[in-house]
């Protein structure tokens, strides 16, 4: 598959298994906005990447699953329960379920947001 075809097939909604990717290459930065896409959907858990622009960040809210957040373009503030922790490019971080939490922006970047549903029936 040329890379063409795999950037088509993404933007359909849907990633080509076994087809390796550069995931900070499949999601671009859109002026005033916060942009997700679903690489797996599944009903134990999701797997995104998302980009924020500058200026956006994500509204305080908490969420019954463990989630990890990575990032892997810019740097962010990741604020878990009051508490602020700086993340740069390859850093990643596990925000506990029920955690009040919110994302503010230091700059442009993009990362990949992990939801773990399992384990909690």
């Amino acid at each position: 598959m040329t890379d063409q075809q795999k950037e088509e097939t993404f933007l359909k909604g849907e990633i080509e298994k076994g087809n390796p990717y550069i995931i900070v290459e499949i999601i671009e930065y859109v002026p005033n906005s916060v942009v997700s896409k679903t690489i797996i959907r599944k009903s134990t858990g999701n797997i995104s990447v998302m980009s924020f622009d500058t200026g956006e960040g994500l509204a305080e809210k908490t969420s019954p699953f463990d989630s990890f957040a990575q990032i892997i373009e810019g740097k962010a503030e990741i604020v878990i329960n009051n508490v602020c922790h700086l993340l740069q490019t390859g850093m990643g971080i596990v925000i506990p379920a029920h955690a009040s939490n919110y994302i503010k922006q230091d700059g442009r970047f993009k990362m990949i947001l992990t939801i773990i549903k399992s384990g909690y029936e």
